[in-house]
């Protein structure tokens, strides 16, 4: 008897250590990711956070949707689920599932589903009208890689939502899912990337969703009569994270809560910020492949020739030793383009500088901002319209990256900028407060120019600031330069403080459980 009881003791024993020394399972849910498709910064996180996870030993993988919009030249793909069946309130839809290559072979899985996927565009069309069916596209995108994992026997210790678009898969792990032996025991995480998108939505929808009326309640997805998908998220998700700690606090007030504020902060500390990482492989000028010539902090003297091919390439005026001010980003309200729209007359005609720009978004900006190479001649260059290289010329050749957001939850720009050796100019919001130190006119020290009011006015005299240090204190501006450069925002940092916000979300499941079920 005491043999049995000895014998079962240590099974259990082994059982328990065995599981110990198991990986981490993650299940990363989102709707874009680079390289493969992009639209913000959404998809440079999902492309990043995967392989820093895989490095500290986690077994991470990742369901999107296949859009047609994917260059499968690039990118092959092979078919691993010609069928499956995702049940969708009352109704039974049929897709099939693909995984396709990526260089660092992180497994990605796409779910086939024409009917949703197969159109221009990843949430709106070509006039920038989001599609009336988006609450059915992404639900179903959440069931679905909810099902893959049943199917396949995946059993994640993990999913990992990511804003309004993947932010009913936790509620489905709570509400359908809560018993099933792969998915029973999986804690959820749900990242907020911009909280100012929700994915609100007419409530004629509801019924596909299929969580029934009992949650369509003010704390959860109701939201004046209409769905909020993003809110109903926040309630059911074990951690909710946003991506810079400034973020986190800002997102907690009446200002910049976006009508969510209560909801944040009754998770208490449950929600936090972690800001997010660069991937300087990719973002370095040391081995940049798109710049004219790689530098770097010890010898910056490359910076220079990416300058004259910058001027080049956007017909300036070939001159290294005028200062040169680049902004890129979508043509969006938040992301501030109509305070430099207001001001960049002034400070052209004003001041002994270029000015570049990159981005698209709304027609009326595209069209000012497509205009003013012809109103500026040698002096302006613009391309509209999102291209990586250009991307990178800018950020190697500019003295200077403006960018004048209402809100950044983080900010990715400002980050690559540093590393370039290149200025940024920003309002102090969000993450781009936590990640640049104001200039101190006195000593020299900080990495870049801020400002708080969001106003041309405000724009125009901290460009003007910026612009008087560059000529009358090139001594500081070799200064902020180094520092700049100096910066370390690598995601081996960032991962390692998701890998905790994991095993704090599979702390409060377990409390959860213990608690409801």
């Amino acid at each position: 008897m005491n043999s049995k009881k000895k014998y079962k003791k240590s099974s259990v024993a082994t059982k328990k250590k065995q599981k110990q020394n198991e990986p981490l399972k993650v299940l990363i849910i989102a709707s874009e990711m680079v390289p493969f498709i992009k639209a913000g910064g959404l998809s440079d996180i999902v492309g990043a956070l995967p392989i820093h996870l895989k490095k500290l030993g986690v077994d991470v993988r990742v369901v999107l949707p296949k859009y047609s919009s994917i260059n499968y030249h690039d990118f092959p793909v092979k078919l691993v689920m010609p069928s499956m069946g995702v049940w969708m309130g009352n109704t039974l839809e049929w897709c099939s599932v693909h995984q396709i290559e990526t260089p660092d072979e992180i497994p990605v899985f796409l779910i086939e589903h024409n009917l949703y996927f197969n159109r221009y565009g990843l949430y709106h069309d070509q006039n920038m009208h989001d599609y009336d069916d988006n609450p059915k596209r992404f639900a179903f995108l959440s069931r679905a890689g909810l099902q893959f994992c049943i199917d396949t026997k995946f059993s994640p210790d993990i999913v990992h939502a990511n804003d309004w678009q993947t932010a009913l898969a936790p509620a489905y792990l709570k509400t359908w899912h809560w018993n099933n032996p792969f998915l029973g025991k999986a804690a959820s995480v749900l990242t907020i990337h911009n909280l100012a998108y929700q994915g609100v939505y007419p409530y004629h929808h509801w019924s596909y969703i299929g969580l029934g009326d009992a949650h369509f309640t003010q704390d959860k997805f109701e939201s004046y009569r209409w769905i909020n998908m993003l809110k109903g998220g926040i309630y059911f998700a074990d951690m909710v994270n946003t991506v810079s700690p400034n973020y986190a606090k800002e997102t907690k007030t009446p200002e910049g809560g976006f009508g969510l504020a209560p909801y944040l902060s009754n998770k208490e500390n449950n929600y936090v910020g972690i800001l997010n990482g660069v991937d300087y492989n990719i973002w370095s000028p040391e081995k940049d492949k798109y710049i004219a010539c790689n530098y770097s902090k010890n010898n910056i003297k490359g910076k220079k020739i990416c300058k004259r091919a910058l001027q080049k390439e956007f017909l300036l005026n070939e001159d290294s030793h005028i200062a040169v001010i680049g902004a890129i980003g979508r043509f969006v309200h938040h992301k501030g383009f109509h305070l430099i729209a207001q001001c960049i007359d002034q400070i052209l005609n004003n001041m002994h500088v270029q000015f570049v720009v990159l981005g698209d978004g709304e027609g009326v900006l595209e069209h000012f901002f497509g205009e003013l190479p012809k109103r500026f001649p040698g002096k302006a260059g613009s391309f509209i319209g999102f291209n990586n290289r250009l991307a990178h010329v800018i950020q190697a050749g500019c003295d200077f990256l403006l960018m004048p957001s209402l809100h950044e939850p983080c900010g990715l720009n400002q980050l690559y900028a540093m590393r370039y050796g290149t200025l940024p100019i920003v309002r102090a919001t969000g993450g781009l407060d936590d990640t640049v130190v104001n200039y101190n006119e006195q000593n020299g020290d900080g990495t870049g120019f801020k400002f708080w009011q969001p106003s041309s006015r405000a724009v125009y005299y901290t460009v003007g600031w910026a612009i008087s240090t560059y000529y009358d204190r090139p001594h500081h501006m070799s200064k902020l330069i180094l520092n700049a450069m100096s910066q370390n925002f690598s995601w081996e940092k960032s991962a390692k403080e998701y890998l905790e916000l994991y095993k704090k979300a599979i702390e409060v499941k377990k409390e959860y459980d213990n608690k409801f079920l």
